[in-house]
């Protein structure tokens, strides 16, 4: 079983910035994919951005020019540096972890943007 657990979230104003990490139970590299989706009030989740195991980024429109995403392989953990941030950046904020067989995801992080 994989777990993920994530740690970051806040409140920040506008403007400011955020790293969020997800640490995975087990290598990143056991994961096709990595990443970050997010759900408002009222909203579906959406994704936010992604990482796959060869090392290839993808991100929502609304985000890219703000928002990057790393890893640390030794630690098995993902970051994504939101920076920039906006109020209608607010959200809950999933870790999401895939192989072949399903998706795993995080427990949740509340981040809140204030105008």
């Amino acid at each position: 079983q994989v777990r993920l657990v994530e740690s970051g979230g806040g409140l920040v104003q506008a403007g400011g910035s955020l790293r969020l990490s997800c640490a995975a139970s087990v290598s990143i590299f056991a994961l096709n994919n990595m990443g970050w989706y997010r759900q408002a009030p009222g909203k579906q989740r959406e994704l936010v951005a992604s990482l796959t195991a060869g090392g290839i980024t993808t991100s929502t429109d609304s985000v890219k020019g703000r928002f990057t995403i790393s890893r640390d392989n030794a630690k098995n953990t993902v970051y994504p540096q939101m920076n920039s941030l906006k109020p209608e950046d607010t959200a809950v904020y999933y870790c999401n972890g895939q192989d072949i067989l399903r998706d795993y995801w995080g427990q949740g992080t509340q981040v809140t943007v204030s105008s």
